[in-house]
């Protein structure tokens, strides 16, 4: 029996030795292949060679990521809708079931409101468990119905320390210490072009790294607060094309350095998704409100008490005897602020505050921001040809009554009177129309011809004008005499009030072609 298997076991020894020299016959590396114990696989070597240069920036890529993302936290809010709030805007069938449902609960139980669930970021500013993210993310937000839930995967219940919804920033205070805090850039540093890292909980996908630069500073006009104060809103934000979606919002916007650049707040979208740019609040001013929420759980801004727009178009800056198109343009002054005391007057345009050049009216804002009330500051003002400088103390804001015109004056009424050349008609103003519009002098615009210079420049049906350069109208006599006092080429500048706001518009008298 044992000769047998070992007789077996011989010719099989035999058999594989015959296969490997057939084998070997016709390839001889395949013998190396039979007994590899790997399969070689890829290129020996990468096509290129990483320079210095490239290696220094992953490294400092992944360093910043590594060092950011525990200073980041995912925010979960639980929040109730209230109903009442948005029937007017539900279908009518809706209204109507809404309308059965209450009735048929008059006397029982409470209606419970719907709840609903949204998610955010927010970034830690201090070791015992402060931290900022957007007014937006927590607002509604049930009593313990703000979550936050830090890298470690550990989740806190957070209380709200105060919320400003003018600059879009709320602090928030979990019970924990031994966290992370963010470093605060020197926001003179920020330059366009430079690279940044957005990081945070984008579509609930916590810790998210997103690489672009910096697209563009002090970037405003979006309209991106519909509050009741929207007028009041700062935006001033740094455009960035870092990929931001919903749910970065309170998230970090970090320099190469690791040090906070600006809390991510919104994306310029139709769809709601990314599409190439977002925005973030630039650091110096979400730092200067995260003090005032911590020290007070608000915020003592200063206002001079103005309305104002960005001057940009070259007939209103003729009309002022400006040579550059650039400034703030005041609309409008609020009664008892900061601006009538100083003396300040609708039509100046304010070139200067504090010896910093303004180019638009949201650098302004971002400017006084940053100041308290009972601040001072000097104003560089053009008026009446010259520039002046003024000083004013900044007032905190009582009201939002922006009547700025006296009611003593009574006028006798005349009849419609039109200037065919700019393409208007005005006629006097009722005793409704006074009360309606809190004044007691100018001429109703009763009509505008369409396509008219009138139209063009921006006078509508319905406006109020109560000056024109700076002289008040009490009658359409009043302004026939200023109009017939131009000659071909000047420029006038009317004061127009609407319902909705004060408008400056300025309109260059026709030259005769003929």
């Amino acid at each position: 029996m044992k000769k047998t298997i070992l007789y077996q076991t011989f010719l099989i020894a035999i058999g594989i030795s015959l296969g490997i020299f057939m084998i070997t016959e016709f390839n001889p590396s395949s013998v190396s292949s039979v007994f590899a114990s790997e399969k070689n696989i890829g290129a020996k070597s990468a096509p290129v060679a990483e320079s210095d240069i490239i290696k220094a920036l992953n490294k400092a890529f992944a360093q910043v990521s590594l060092n950011t993302r525990q200073s980041v936290v995912l925010i979960e809010v639980e929040s109730e809708i209230d109903m009442e709030e948005h029937r007017e805007s539900m279908p009518r069938g809706l209204q109507e079931f809404f309308e059965y449902y209450n009735d048929k609960n008059k006397g029982g139980a409470e209606i419970k409101k719907p709840r609903t669930h949204g998610s955010g970021s927010g970034v830690i500013v201090s070791e015992d468990g402060y931290i900022v993210t957007n007014a937006h993310v927590i607002k509604g937000a049930m009593d313990g119905g703000i979550i936050v839930h830090l890298g470690d995967n550990n989740e806190y219940v957070a209380s709200l320390v105060g919320s400003d919804e003018l600059t879009d920033i709320a602090v928030l205070k979990i019970d924990k210490d031994g966290l992370s805090p963010v470093h605060f850039a020197n926001p003179n540093d920020l330059e366009i072009g430079q690279m940044v890292l957005a990081v945070g909980s984008p579509l609930g996908l916590e810790s998210t790294v997103t690489s672009g630069i910096v697209s563009a500073i002090g970037r405003g006009r979006l309209r991106l607060s519909r509050g009741e104060h929207s007028s009041y809103s700062v935006e001033h934000f740094i455009q960035t094309d870092a990929a931001i979606n919903p749910g970065n919002s309170g998230g970090g916007l970090f320099n190469l350095s690791g040090s906070l650049v600006g809390i991510n707040t919104a994306i310029a979208s139709r769809t709601g998704s990314y599409i190439g740019y977002g925005f973030a609040i630039p650091v110096e001013i979400a730092k200067s409100v995260i003090e005032d929420l911590i020290e007070d759980g608000r915020v003592n801004r200063g206002y001079i008490g103005v309305g104002i727009e960005t001057l940009e178009d070259a007939t209103v800056a003729k009309a002022l005897g400006l040579d550059d198109i650039s400034g703030v343009l005041i609309t409008r002054i609020m009664p008892g602020s900061a601006a009538e005391n100083s003396g300040l007057e609708i039509g100046d345009v304010i070139l200067e505050i504090d010896g910093e050049l303004l180019t638009s009216s949201h650098e302004l804002q971002s400017k006084i921001v940053l100041r308290r009330a009972g601040d001072e500051v000097e104003l560089k003002i053009w008026r009446d040809g010259k520039a002046i400088l003024e000083s004013v103390r900044l007032k905190p804001r009582d009201g939002e009554n922006f009547a700025s015109i006296d009611k003593k004056e009574e006028v006798e009424t005349e009849d419609p009177l039109g200037f065919g050349d700019l393409g208007f008609l005005v006629e006097p103003l009722t005793s409704k129309l006074k009360d309606e519009h809190d004044i007691n002098y100018g001429v109703l615009v009763s009509s505008v011809e369409r396509y008219s210079i009138a139209e063009k420049r921006g006078i509508f049906k319905g406006g109020i004008i109560y000056k024109a350069d700076r002289k008040k109208i009490n009658s359409p006599s009043d302004l026939s005499k200023i109009l017939s006092s131009k000659s071909p080429g000047d420029v006038i500048l009317f004061n127009i009030r609407y319902k909705e706001n004060n408008r400056l518009v300025a309109i260059e008298i026709p030259r005769d072609d003929g």
